[in-house]
């Protein structure tokens, strides 16, 4: 018995399956996975705020996470093209490391643009880190669902989770600092570092497990059957309409409350320091303990009912941004609304990510995650880009958060619909079992 087997047997049973080696590299993947959306998401918006742009402009940013939601047409290629040279490390490590590489590259680019300077531009840099973070969710996305036993992807789904917050609230509070007592150019340069932890997993640990390999694309014919392959064999399945429009809606108005939060914090007069401490520092805080809720929820309740109260949760959670608002400047206050969101989101970042990686086909695997993962955030991504400002100029902050609370109830309400028909079990993949199912 090695000397770390030893050590784990030590665990109380609940904690022993965390430190296995599958695990702990799902918590170095979403290390990497997490910060390119830091980059493009709050940490930009502050900086955009700092420097005078207008709040539909601000906004309009978030347009950037739409490449996030059309990755599945480029995810074949994660599946199928052999990277010249660098393919011999493996279908899954190569890609790893040409993402990888990717995403440094242009958060680098981000950092050293002036808004003030050319907005334009600064767009484009935003759009070409989303375009590079979303093929390094690809593959890492792939490579978590291809290592993690069926058995495991509660636990490795709560360690990627852990880890996506680590880096993104890691980057964010480096780059915030930074930017305090330096400039928003090193920032961006210390934090394009988050990128290797992912890689050195991969080179490390080699292909999964349970990577299926599939035919490398040798003509039009070929790439155009990897696209419909693996969409064709989701769809076939008995409900996957209802699944996916699921899947389209449930985070609507998460997503719309969080990519303006940083707006609200900013007009309410909150300082650097205090949005490090209470919405980077307590939140981080609290999601790390909703994510250990959400794993204690899914082994005891099933990933069914706990799927269900994640999402009645995260509802109720836009309301303490209400709240907020109407109360104004209050570091009390603003430490109980993050903490709340945070804990909620971190039970329905362990369960609803367990559910959608069951879903997957091992033949298909980065294609489906790539479909179903940005399925879950376009419809929210699309309206808080084109109406988010206008919305919050017209309605007040107040008015818009109560908004988001509503809007969220469609996927709660067709979730219990999915539950009564029995669609959850009936739409699962292979990833979910440790054989086919028969």
């Amino acid at each position: 018995m090695s000397a770390a087997a030893s050590w784990r047997d030590q665990l109380p049973a609940s904690l022993r399956p965390y430190f296995e080696r599958e695990p702990l590299a799902a918590l170095m993947l979403g290390l990497s996975s997490g910060f390119p959306y830091a980059m493009i998401g709050a940490t930009l918006t502050t900086r955009l705020a700092q420097d005078g742009i207008d709040k539909k402009s601000v906004t309009a940013f978030s347009l950037a996470f739409l490449v996030y939601n059309f990755k599945f047409l480029w995810a074949p290629l994660v599946d199928g093209f052999r990277i010249p040279l660098l393919g011999r490390l493996g279908q899954r490590v190569s890609w790893l490391l040409l993402a990888g590489t990717g995403v440094m590259l242009a958060v680098a680019w981000l950092g050293m643009l002036d808004p003030s300077d050319d907005l334009m531009r600064v767009a484009m840099a935003a759009v070409a880190v989303g375009a590079a973070g979303a093929t390094y969710d690809i593959v890492i996305d792939a490579y978590r669902i291809e290592t993690l036993r069926p058995e495991q992807l509660g636990v490795g789904s709560g360690m990627s989770q852990y880890g996506w917050r680590i880096g993104s609230v890691a980057a964010g509070s480096l780059a915030l600092y930074v930017a305090t007592l330096g400039d928003w150019g090193t920032a961006y340069l210390l934090c394009a570092a988050f990128a290797l932890p992912a890689m050195l997993t991969g080179l490390v640990l080699g292909e999964p497990a349970r990577h299926v390999v599939v035919a490398v694309h040798r003509g039009w014919r070929q790439v155009w059957q990897s696209v419909i392959g693996p969409l064709g064999e989701f769809f076939l399945r008995r409900g996957a309409i209802l699944v996916l429009l699921f899947v389209m809606l449930h985070k609507i108005g998460d997503t719309l409350a969080n990519l303006t939060l940083r707006l609200l914090l900013n007009d309410l007069g909150f300082s650097n320091e205090e949005i490090a401490t209470w919405d980077v520092g307590v939140g981080f805080i609290a999601y790390l303990v909703g994510i250990f809720v959400g794993g204690m929820l899914y082994a005891g309740l099933g990933v069914k009912r706990s799927v269900l109260v994640a999402l009645v949760l995260m509802a109720a959670s836009n309301l303490s941004f209400a709240w907020l608002a109407s109360v104004g400047h209050s570091n009390g206050l603003l430490a109980f609304t993050i903490a709340f969101e945070n804990f909620s989101s971190g039970i329905g970042g362990v369960v609803v990510v367990a559910y959608l990686s069951a879903l997957c086909n091992l033949a298909f695997t980065a294609t489906q995650f790539a479909l179903l993962s940005a399925a879950s955030s376009i419809v929210g991504r699309l309206l808080t880009g084109t109406t988010a400002g206008a919305l919050i100029e017209s309605l007040g902050y107040v008015n818009f958060y109560l908004l988001t609370t509503v809007v969220a109830l469609p996927g709660v309400f067709l979730y219990l619909f999915m539950l009564r028909a029995g669609l959850i079990d009936q739409s699962l993949g292979d990833a979910g079992y440790a054989e086919p199912p028969k």
